[in-house]
């Protein structure tokens, strides 16, 4: 298997693109719960290229009804990042001093479940979470401050690359 590296710029210039608006080769969640999850998923294949059809463990989006519960569950996504060993784009937790743009944060807003993706677009400094600009979809925003979100925890996940098949 071969490793590359995932292309930060193009997952960003994805998220200004759509951060308000719906891509339509993409169904919007919007009515499901919420699309936040589906557009970070979007932003990420931008920057990896490459889908991992796993039926069990994978990453992937054909239609509303063929696809992973990782592309728009928010708890999935971040399982399916930080575990994946096989095809597709990989990350693991980091401090917020370590995020880079097109690196994925999530919200927890009660305290107990991650419920929000937002992926970084710009980064003014990591010492304050004011410094850290996102885009996301549900509420949409194109270049908000992480720290004006109202929210309980947060986690930081830093993609590290992408795997595909020789």
């Amino acid at each position: 298997m071969l490793q590359k590296e995932y292309d930060r710029l193009s997952a960003v210039q994805y998220a200004h693109k759509w951060a308000y608006t719906r891509n339509p080769k993409y169904y919007n969640f919007d009515l499901l719960g919420g699309d936040c999850t589906n557009f970070i998923s979007q932003c990420i294949f931008v920057g990896s290229k490459i889908m991992n059809y796993d039926k069990n463990n994978g990453w992937y989006y054909r239609s509303l009804n063929d696809r992973s519960p990782s592309w728009t569950g928010v708890e999935f996504l971040y399982d399916f990042l930080v575990r994946n060993k096989s095809v597709g784009p990989f990350g693991k937790d980091v401090n917020q001093n370590e995020i880079e743009i097109g690196d994925i944060i999530q919200l927890s807003f009660n305290g107990i479940i991650y419920g929000h993706n937002l992926i970084v677009v710009d980064i003014q400094t990591t010492e304050s979470l004011l410094g850290i600009k996102v885009a996301a979809h549900t509420n949409d925003t194109g270049n908000k401050a992480v720290g004006t979100y109202q929210f309980s925890k947060i986690r930081f996940i830093h993609i590290q690359g992408v795997r595909k098949w020789k």
